[in-house]
């Protein structure tokens, strides 16, 4: 048989399709029949021509074709009992891009920040061939080729994807794909910087939570310490305090792998605390008082210093309002010096802390001493120097003042010079000295300063005892007076046995060596006749030297 038929059919337009013979057999086990279509929308229709113009015999075949159609085949079959022929057609139909997917590379896994990802957009069929694609994420055009590439994935790439393809006869269009990058970062609500008692949550998130396939893990972290771990996103402060301040970063977990979020900063203000106030008054002399100010607040606050009232310093201004007056300021710091102070700076010293959210304040009372006492060359000299203690800044006073000398507590002398002189000072003058002063208008008296005087070793006190009892036991001390504190050594001709510093352990496991301030104890087990002879402690500091010896018998 032979076919006639257009060579393109076009989907959802009728085709017609004709199958004939040039001859017509009239016996009925002669078929010409069509074989493939579908027979719910086609109709076929036969026909006979037996005329002096034409002997044929034809079978029609009306249908309407689908994409699916497209490349298939069609038998236009003439058969005569087992016997046949026929002619295949191969149908051509023209359609829309079809049967239209998107494939996501990677397919499985976490696709993190930095990663690259390719989508491809894949058509089942389409006749003609396509002709152009267009991508969109969440609806909105990018991209006109086949494959989109995303290198260096960002967190705004999450989203939903579907491409378009188009030929001569119309667009396909895919189903949407959704590109989960999984990626953790941390909000903060109402803000990052909050005041004290706000009610604030931080949250952790991943693009797409709410629509995630699986459940997800979060575990929060404060200053890079573990905090808490469970299926909550996010972290509640009901009225958040000032402890709450820190860096936090969160975890998140899913059975594909974990990402963590960037710490955030969460920053707490509050008004400042109570200021912590400290007065301090020079003992050497008695003549510089030191008024120092600190708070806690954030952010910092503005520190000021009166006395009874009258502004003295400001960390706004490190400017003195007095010549007497120096000025230090730093973070949350004021510090106030007063130079010559003298009875003029009693008063009641306030430090008032002000910052956006509130003010505090703290008061302390100052009471400079009339008197003070000053150790000339220097509150620590050596044996021998001159020394001179002067009661200092007693004022102008009409009568002559009786002055009264202590050390360690203990009463000097008492007389009218404001002066107490050491020619040619001992270590056993050493001490805490204070003066009184006393005139018609009252008395006072100075805070206590030390005076330290640095000597040599004075001869060591060397004994040695021998214990019968409970086996030989040998003991052999040296204790010295001196100041800095002696190195003590106990030798034996020209071994050193111990020493309060600077040499080995004791060799003998029978010697056990116990050092305390200017003190040295040997004690010598199963005591034996070589351990008898001539011991001497040598005493050394920075001031000089001596020695001692002992005949040490078993």
């Amino acid at each position: 048989p032979s076919v006639t038929s257009s060579e393109e059919q076009t989907e959802g337009q009728r085709s017609t399709l004709e199958c004939s013979t040039p001859y017509v057999c009239l016996r009925d086990d002669i078929v010409l029949r069509w074989e493939g279509y579908d027979p719910q929308v086609s109709k076929v229709s036969s026909h006979v021509q037996l005329d002096t113009s034409r002997v044929s015999q034809q079978v029609t075949l009306t249908s309407s074709f689908t994409w699916k159609d497209h490349s298939k085949k069609l038998l236009c079959e003439v058969s005569d009992g087992s016997k046949r022929a026929s002619t295949e057609v191969v149908l051509r139909v023209r359609h829309a891009p079809k049967d239209m997917q998107v494939s996501l590379s990677p397919s499985s896994g976490n696709i993190g920040v930095g990663d690259t990802v390719t989508l491809s957009c894949q058509v089942g069929s389409s006749h003609p061939p396509v002709s152009g694609y267009q991508w969109y994420k969440d609806g909105v055009a990018m991209g006109t080729e086949r494959v989109l590439a995303l290198r260096g994935v960002r967190r705004e790439d999450h989203g939903r994807y579907h491409c378009k393809a188009q030929n001569a006869l119309g667009t396909g269009v895919s189903p949407p794909v959704t590109l989960r990058v999984f990626s953790a970062e941390i909000s903060a609500s109402p803000a990052a910087e909050v005041r004290e008692g706000t009610a604030t949550t931080l949250s952790c998130d991943v693009p797409g939570r709410e629509g995630h396939p699986e459940e997800l893990t979060y575990t929060w972290y404060k200053n890079s310490a573990w905090l808490k771990e469970g299926s909550a996103h996010t972290l509640l402060f009901p009225a958040v305090a000032a402890g709450d301040a820190g860096y936090y970063s969160c975890q998140v977990t899913n059975s594909q792998g974990s990402d963590t979020a960037q710490a955030i900063s969460l920053s707490v203000t509050y008004p400042p605390r109570i200021p912590t106030l400290t007065l301090f008054q020079e003992t050497q002399g008695g003549r510089l008082v030191i008024v120092r100010c600190t708070v806690d607040s954030h952010p910092p606050a503005t520190l000021a210093i009166d006395r009874d009232g009258a502004m003295l310093a400001t960390s706004g201004a490190q400017v003195a309002l007095g010549q007497r007056l120096g000025v230090t300021a730093s973070r949350n710091s004021l510090r106030l010096e007063i130079r010559d102070a003298g009875p003029r700076d009693s008063g009641k010293y306030g430090c008032t802390a002000s910052n956006v959210h509130g003010n505090a304040r703290a008061t302390k009372v100052l009471v400079t001493r009339a008197a003070g006492l000053l150790i000339q060359p220097s509150a620590e000299v050596t044996e021998g120097t001159a020394v001179t203690l002067t009661c200092v800044g007693t004022g102008d006073t009409e009568e002559e003042p009786l002055y009264t000398w202590y050390r360690n507590g203990r009463r000097l002398q008492e007389s009218s010079f404001p002066t107490l002189e050491f020619p040619s000072v001992r270590g056993d003058d050493a001490g805490a000295f204070q003066c009184q002063v006393r005139s018609r208008n009252g008395s006072d008296t100075s805070e206590a300063v030390p005076l330290r005087v640095l000597y040599p070793p004075r001869q060591p006190v060397l004994s040695s005892f021998l214990q019968s009892q409970g086996g030989h036991l040998g003991i052999i001390q040296c204790s010295v007076e001196s100041d800095p504190e002696s190195n003590l050594t106990l030798r034996r001709g020209d071994d050193a046995i111990a020493c309060t510093q600077g040499c080995p352990q004791a060799t003998s496991p029978r010697v056990h060596v116990t050092r305390s301030y200017n003190s040295l104890k040997v004690e010598i087990q199963d005591v034996v006749v070589e351990d008898e002879g001539i011991y001497v402690c040598q005493a050394g500091n920075s001031q000089g030297s001596a020695s001692a010896t002992v005949d040490f018998k078993a």
